[in-house]
C-alpha cells in the first residue's frame, strides 16, 4: 500500500516537470496586514451575535406585546346608558309623543310594498299603523318581535291588534334609545362587541371578499398580494393599490400608529406573522370585526361591525341581510368618503362591487347577488349625540354603587338602563332655553356675553309614585358649564318652603291640629326679637289684610301668616316635617324658616313635592333601573318607599296648592292654557335673586329654577320668570289638558264654607266655596240667614277645631 503511494506522488511530480510551466511564488503578506485580519473578524462575528441577539429579542418584545393584547382585554368598550322603554296604548296621543320621529331613531324604516312586512319595518295607512316590532331583552322582560297594527282615530291611539290573528292588545313595548354612553379621558369610541358565530356568514364573507380574499391561505403577510400591488402601482405611476392583509390591519389599529414608514410596515409584517402563528384565523377575523373603524356619529368613532349595524340600519348585527353586509364591508376603505347617509351614490357603487366580487369568489349564488344588487339603499336615521342628557348622566354615575368606578364605566362595556324619557328630555331642554333667551329679550339688561356669567337655570321632572327621575336640565349648555344645578347648587328656597309649615299646622299632634284649612290666621303688623335685633317681616307688596284664612293665605304667598304659624307651632316642628318629607340640607331654627331662607337644592324641592303627590309616602330619588353586563344583570335598583305623612294631610295639602294654581300666585298656568288637575307653588327670595315654581300632576312633578350662578337681582317674579318655562314642558311634554285626578282618601271630608270666615255654610249664606277638611276637625261656627258672619256656634273660638261633638250630631243629625 505504501508503495503504490510513492509511486504514484513520483508520476505527478515527473509530469510537472515535463508540461507545466512554474508558478511564481506567493508573496508572504506584510505583517501589518496580517494583523488587521483577525481582528476584523472577530468584530464581525461579535456584531452577528450581537444583531441577532438585538433581533431575537426585538422579536420576543413584540410576541409579548401581541401576547398581552390578545390574551387580555383586546377592547375597552364605553358603558352604554338606554332609555325608559316607550309604551304604546290606546289613548296615547301619538303625534304629542313624536311617534314617527321615535320609529326613525330606533332604526325602523318606512316600508312602502305590501304583504309580509320584514322586521323593523312600518307602513303608514288612512288611520291605520303597521309596525313589525324587533325582539329585545330587558332586564324587566323579553318583548318578542310582533307584528301589530295600530288603528289611529285622529292625534290619538284607538286600539292596537297583533296581526295576522287580529287579537287586541292592551299595549306593545318599543325598545329603549341610546341616551348616552360613558367613555374614557383620551378616547371616544363606541362599539357593540360580537361573536364570529353569531354573525351571518355573508358578513365575514363580504369583507374577505373585497379586503383580504386570500385571508384563508396566508400567514399573516401575503407575498402574492404585494407583488401584484407593486404592478399595479408601478403601472398607474402612484400608490393606487394596498398589500396589506386583514391581520396587518389590525395589527396597525391595534398597536402601531398610522405613519407610512418603511421601519412601522416592517413591524407590522411582523406583527402579523407573530398573529398567525399564535392564533387561529377564527379569533383573528372576530377581533378585526370588532375593532375595524366604521364612520362617525358626531364626535364619537363608530367601531365594529356590531355598532356599525346600529348605526347605518338600526338593528343587531345577526339580523343583516346580503345586502346590508356587503353595503359595511364597502365602507371599510373609507367610512366618510362611503358614508351612505352623505355619499349614498359612492356607497351603492361600492357595495355593488362588492356584491360582484362575492359572486366571483363563490360566497354567494346567482340569485342572492341579484336580489341584494336590486335592493336600494336604506340606512337608519342619523341619531344624533344626546348632549342634552350629559347632566342626567353625570347624576346617574354618581348614584351608581362605588364599584362600578370612571375606569369601569369606560371599558366594561355595561349596559345601564335608566329611567330617562327621552320625549320629557327633550322637552325639558327646549322649555329651559326658550325661557331664559325669553327673560333675557324682555330684560336685556340681564345678557351677559360671557357664558360663565349667563342667566341660569334648571328642570328636573320626577314621577312622584316611583321617584323616577324622567327628565333633567341642569344649565344653560354642559358644554359651557358642567355644573348641575339641579343637583349639586343649593339656593334658598323661598316661598316654596311655605306649605312645609302648613302641613306642620294641619298634621294632628296628640289628636288635634294646629289649624285646618279654613282657619283664620292673622296678616298685621308684625315684631320679632332676634340675636341681630327686631325684625320686621313685611308681605311682598307691603300690605296687611287683617284675618285671612289658611287657603287664602298661602294661595296669596303672604308672609306674616305663614311665620306666625311657625312660631306658634314651633320651628322643631317645621323642620321635622321637611325632613321626613325628605329635605336634607341644613335648616336654620330661625323664624325666617317659614319664608324659606334655608338653601336647598331643586332635587330636594322635587322629591319633597313628590311625596305630597304620593298621598305622604316618600320615593327615593333614582335615574337607573339595572346593571347589565352580557346579558347578566349585576345590578337592579331597590325601589324604597316610606309613609312619611298620613295620607289626608298630603292631601289637604295638594288641594291646597291646587287653589294656588287656581287662584293665587300660580294662575298663570291656568291663563296660559293649562287645563286639569295642577297644584304648584311660586317662590322667589328676597331681592329676586332667586326665582323657582314647583308644581304637580298626578302623574308627575316638575321643579324650575332661575337665576344668576353669582347670586345678583334679576328683578322677575317667578310668575313671569320661572313659571312660564314650567307651563312649557308641560304643554310639550302632554298638551293643555293635564290627565288624572287627585283622589281624596277616606279620611278627608268636603264641605261648602264661607271662604271669607271659614264657618259652614248653611242655608242663607252669601258667598260660598267647597273645602275639604280631615274627619273630625270641621269647623265650628256656622254661615246662614242669621248669622252671615259666621260667629263662632256654642262660643268657639273658631281658632281651633273641635273633634266631634253636639255640633255636627245637631248638622248632620249623627
Amino acid at each position: 500500500m505504501a508503495a503504490r503511494k510513492k509511486k504514484a506522488a513520483s508520476k505527478k511530480a515527473a509530469s510537472k516537470k515535463k508540461g507545466a510551466k512554474k508558478k511564481p511564488a506567493r508573496r508572504k503578506a506584510p505583517a501589518r496586514r496580517r494583523g488587521w485580519i483577525r481582528p476584523l473578524g472577530r468584530v464581525a462575528a461579535v456584531a452577528a451575535v450581537v444583531v441577532g441577539f438585538w433581533a431575537s429579542s426585538w422579536v420576543l418584545e413584540q410576541d409579548r406585546i401581541v401576547r398581552a393584547k390578545f390574551e387580555g382585554r383586546r377592547f375597552s368598550v364605553p358603558s352604554r346608558v338606554l332609555s325608559s322603554p316607550t309604551v304604546l296604548y290606546p289613548g296615547l296621543d301619538w303625534k304629542r309623543i313624536e311617534l314617527p320621529e321615535t320609529l326613525g331613531r330606533l332604526g325602523y324604516r318606512e316600508d312602502s310594498g305590501s304583504g309580509e312586512l320584514p322586521s323593523g319595518r312600518y307602513r303608514w295607512g288612512r288611520g291605520r299603523l303597521r309596525v313589525h316590532l324587533r325582539a329585545f331583552d330587558h332586564p324587566s322582560r323579553q318583548e318578542p318581535s310582533r307584528d301589530v297594527g295600530i288603528r289611529l282615530a285622529g292625534n290619538f291611539i284607538d286600539s292596537i291588534v297583533e296581526l295576522p290573528g287580529q287579537g287586541e292588545v292592551g299595549m306593545v313595548v318599543l325598545e329603549p334609545e341610546l341616551v348616552g354612553a360613558y367613555y374614557g379621558p383620551e378616547e371616544r369610541e363606541q362599539r357593540d362587541l360580537v361573536r364570529l358565530d353569531e354573525l351571518p356568514r355573508h358578513l365575514s364573507d363580504a369583507v374577505l371578499a373585497v379586503e383580504d380574499q386570500r385571508f384563508e391561505s396566508h400567514h399573516g403577510v401575503d407575498f402574492r398580494r404585494i407583488l401584484g400591488a407593486f404592478l399595479a402601482n408601478v403601472r398607474a405611476g402612484g400608490i393606487r393599490q394596498g398589500a396589506s392583509t386583514l391581520t396587518q390591519q389590525l395589527v396597525k389599529n391595534f398597536f402601531l400608529t398610522p405613519e407610512q414608514t418603511l421601519q412601522r410596515k416592517f413591524t407590522e409584517a411582523v406583527m402579523a406573522l407573530l398573529v398567525e402563528a399564535r392564533y387561529d384565523k377564527e379569533a383573528i377575523l372576530e377581533s378585526y370585526l370588532n375593532e375595524i373603524y366604521l364612520g362617525q356619529r358626531g364626535s364619537t368613532e363608530v367601531h365594529g361591525v356590531g355598532e356599525a349595524s346600529r348605526f347605518y340600519f338600526g338593528k343587531r348585527a345577526q339580523d343583516l341581510s346580503v345586502s346590508e353586509s356587503a353595503l359595511i364591508a364597502a365602507i371599510v376603505q373609507s367610512p366618510n368618503r362611503l358614508s351612505p347617509h352623505r355619499h349614498p351614490d359612492r356607497a351603492l357603487d361600492r357595495r355593488n362591487l362588492v356584491l360582484g366580487l362575492m359572486l366571483e369568489q363563490g360566497r354567494i349564488t346567482r340569485a342572492e347577488h341579484d336580489k341584494a344588487h336590486e335592493e336600494t339603499i336604506r340606512v337608519a336615521s342619523v341619531t344624533p349625540e344626546v348632549g342634552e342628557s350629559r347632566y342626567f348622566l353625570d347624576v346617574l354615575r354618581r348614584q351608581l354603587p362605588e364599584v362600578y368606578d370612571r375606569d369601569v364605566l369606560a371599558a366594561e362595556g355595561l349596559e345601564i338602563y335608566s329611567t330617562l324619557d327621552p320625549r320629557l328630555q327633550r322637552a325639558a331642554v327646549r322649555a329651559l332655553l326658550r325661557g331664559l333667551e325669553r327673560i333675557e329679550a324682555k330684560y336685556p339688561a340681564l345678557r351677559e356675553e360671557d357664558p360663565q356669567r349667563r342667566l341660569q337655570g334648571c328642570l328636573i321632572a320626577m314621577r312622584p309614585q316611583t321617584g323616577e327621575v324622567l327628565a333633567l336640565a341642569g344649565g344653560r349648555s354642559y358644554g359651557d358649564s358642567q355644573f348641575d344645578r339641579c343637583t349639586q347648587a343649593r339656593r334658598q328656597a323661598g316661598s316654596t318652603f311655605k306649605p312645609f309649615v302648613y302641613i306642620a299646622g294641619l298634621e294632628p299632634r296628640d289628636g288635634t291640629p294646629a289649624i285646618t284649612t279654613a282657619s283664620l290666621l292673622d296678616d298685621a303688623p308684625l315684631e320679632v326679637d332676634t340675636n341681630q335685633g327686631v325684625w320686621k317681616p313685611r308681605n311682598y307688596d307691603h300690605e296687611f289684610r287683617g284675618p285671612v284664612t289658611v287657603r287664602h293665605a298661602l294661595e296669596g304667598s303672604l308672609n306674616i301668616p305663614v311665620i306666625r304659624l311657625g312660631m306658634e307651632i314651633g320651628v322643631d316642628r317645621v323642620v321635622d316635617v321637611a325632613r321626613r318629607l325628605g329635605v336634607t340640607s341644613d335648616l336654620p331654627r330661625v323664624p325666617s324658616l317659614a319664608l324659606g331662607t334655608a338653601a336647598l337644592a331643586p332635587i330636594e324641592v322635587a322629591r319633597a313635592y313628590a311625596t305630597i303627590a304620593n298621598g305622604g309616602i316618600r320615593p327615593q330619588p333614582h335615574t337607573f333601573e339595572d346593571v347589565v353586563a352580557r346579558g347578566e344583570t349585576l345590578e337592579r335598583r331597590k325601589l324604597r318607599f316610606e309613609r312619611v305623612l298620613d295620607a289626608g294631610v298630603a292631601y289637604l295639602a295638594t288641594s291646597l296648592l291646587e287653589g294656588v294654581v287656581d287662584r293665587g300666585t300660580g294662575r298663570r298656568v291656568r291663563s296660559m292654557g293649562i287645563e286639569g288637575p295642577v297644584a304648584g307653588k311660586t317662590g322667589t327670595t328676597d331681592d329676586e335673586y332667586d326665582l323657582w315654581f314647583v308644581g304637580f300632576t298626578p302623574e308627575l312633578v316638575a321643579v324650575v329654577w332661575v337665576g344668576f350662578d353669582e347670586p345678583r337681582t334679576i328683578g322677575v317674579q317667578s310668575s313671569w320668570g320661572a313659571l312660564p318655562i314650567w307651563v312649557d314642558f308641560v304643554k310639550d311634554a302632554y298638551g293643555k289638558r293635564v290627565r288624572g285626578l287627585f283622589s281624596a282618601p277616606p279620611s278627608v271630608r268636603e264641605l261648602e264654607i264661607n271662604p271669607e270666615t271659614g264657618a259652614v255654610a248653611m242655608a242663607g249664606c252669601p258667598v260660598r266655596a267647597n273645602e275639604v277638611f280631615l274627619r273630625g276637625t270641621e269647623p265650628t261656627r256656622i254661615c246662614d240667614w242669621q248669622n252671615t258672619d259666621g260667629e263662632p256656634d256654642e262660643g268657639s273660638s273658631g281658632r281651633r277645631p273641635q273633634r266631634g261633638g253636639s255640633f255636627w250630631d245637631r248638622i248632620f243629625g249623627r
